[in-house]
């Protein structure tokens, strides 16, 4: 599997478990939305007033798990940063032209944007005999 046959798939799934840890150790998980770019980073929104925000805050690494139709998934983990300036506008375009409501959200006060970018992932296609697991270490 190729990091292009990699896009394609993320291309396919707008919807991620999103994976963080609190102060207190303790994980939490919450459904989100994402993009993807040609880079295979994720970006996606959040209320700041979120667990998910809160935790980043203090510990910027995440792991979600994407898919899971026909026994297909992805794992993927990274690190989450908001990004500003130039980066904030590139993001919001893109995830605006996937996400139509998203422009209703950027009149919250509390909106953020994040942008997680990869470390590690697992794409798993159970669906085939034998199965399929392939894993790719990418840079920081």
């Amino acid at each position: 599997m190729t990091r292009h046959e990699i896009y394609e798939f993320l291309r396919l799934n707008d919807h991620a478990v999103l994976a963080t840890v609190g102060a207190d150790g303790r994980p939490e998980a919450a459904l989100v939305g994402f993009i993807v770019t040609p880079a295979l980073e994720l970006v996606l929104d959040t209320s700041q007033l979120s667990r998910k925000y809160q935790n980043l805050r203090l510990n910027p690494q995440v792991a979600l798990v994407i898919g899971w139709k026909d026994k297909v998934t992805l794992q993927y983990e990274g690190t989450a940063c908001e990004p500003v300036g130039d980066e904030l506008a590139h993001c919001k375009q893109a995830y605006f032209a996937h996400f139509p409501d998203g422009p209703e959200r950027e009149g919250w006060p509390d909106i953020a944007y994040l942008l997680v970018r990869p470390r590690w992932l697992r794409y798993s296609d159970f669906g085939r005999e034998p199965p399929q697991i392939i894993e790719m270490t990418l840079a920081d």
